[in-house]
């Protein structure tokens, strides 16, 4: 049952229309608040998700806008303020992953990494702080392989992940003295279609995790939800993991 937290709220969710930023932000909008969300090209997605929250009454916003553009991210920043007249929770969740041997390592994938899950939080965080008052949440969506990755291929990722813990440690104190918490969290391995919970790769990582299982995006975004609320003013510059004992 919701406890409608966030009514009155705006909240801006980069990367939102599949996954586990749908899921922030059909549970954002669940406790009251008003969603914007960015998407790339699951257009219909998109659609399909706004849909569904405006159907049941609430308000929500879908805006295409590519995570490697900073123009775009700018403007979805700018969109959303003018469309709901202020903006006071952002969830950094666009990101991407590029596995690959070392030797096969495409810089241009390694450029479009750092574009997208590092470069891209740091625009759209400066972007909205200029919106936010006393109270406003910002949230980044890391990754438990920030602290540890089993397998190789993935050093790019590991370092873009483990780079939003120093930017969110940074930025809290910036932020922190205009009452605005900012805050990363790091999921473990979570079913969606980007690493469903069934196949060779979810075997290879079941026996990793210490509840024998992997996530969901709902209990993923119940944690962001949480961080967005009234309740969690006193956290900030934080990465918190939430990886059924992966890393443990």
């Amino acid at each position: 049952m919701s406890t409608q937290n966030l009514s009155g709220k705006v909240a801006l969710i980069q990367g939102g229309s599949r996954g586990i930023g749908a899921a922030i932000v059909k549970r954002l909008a669940a406790e009251g608040a008003t969603v914007a969300f960015t998407y790339v090209s699951s257009t219909a997605k998109a659609e399909a998700l706004q849909n569904s929250i405006t159907g049941n009454g609430g308000k929500a916003l879908a805006i295409k806008a590519d995570s490697a553009d900073a123009e775009a991210i700018r403007n979805a920043v700018t969109t959303t303020v003018e469309a709901f007249g202020r903006l006071d929770i952002l969830v950094n969740n666009a990101g991407v992953l590029a596995i690959a041997p070392l030797e096969d390592f495409k810089l241009e994938d390694f450029d479009q990494t750092l574009a997208i899950n590092v470069r891209s939080v740091f625009i759209a965080t400066q972007a909205a702080a200029k919106h936010m008052t006393e109270g406003g949440r910002v949230i980044n969506i890391g990754s438990t392989n920030a602290d540890r990755m089993p397998f190789g291929g993935g050093g790019p990722y590991a370092m873009s992940k483990a780079a939003l813990v120093g930017l969110t440690k940074g930025l809290s104190r910036d932020l922190g003295p205009r009452g605005i918490t900012i805050n990363n969290v790091q999921p473990g391995p979570v079913d969606t279609d980007m690493n469903p919970a069934s196949g060779d790769f979810a075997d290879s990582l079941i026996p990793l995790m210490a509840v024998g299982r992997y996530g969901t995006a709902d209990e993923i975004a119940s944690f962001v939800a949480y961080l967005a609320g009234p309740e969690a003013g006193y956290i900030t510059g934080a990465s918190l993991t939430i990886d059924g004992g992966f890393g443990a």
